[in-house]
């Protein structure tokens, strides 16, 4: 499965950096959403701070 991240959220998702865009990606999730990635960025907070 690839990463997708909707038309609708592509605007926001841009302005994070590059690194935290790599991060999500390489998660191969579905982003639809805002919440979608709200959900993607806690989890890689709380493993972050695992």
């Amino acid at each position: 499965m690839m990463s997708y991240v909707a038309p609708a959220l592509q605007e926001k998702f841009e302005t994070l950096s590059v690194d935290l865009k790599n991060a999500i990606l390489e998660r191969n999730v579905q982003l639809y959403t805002l919440q979608d990635l709200i959900k993607c960025l806690e989890d890689i907070v709380n493993e972050a701070e695992s």
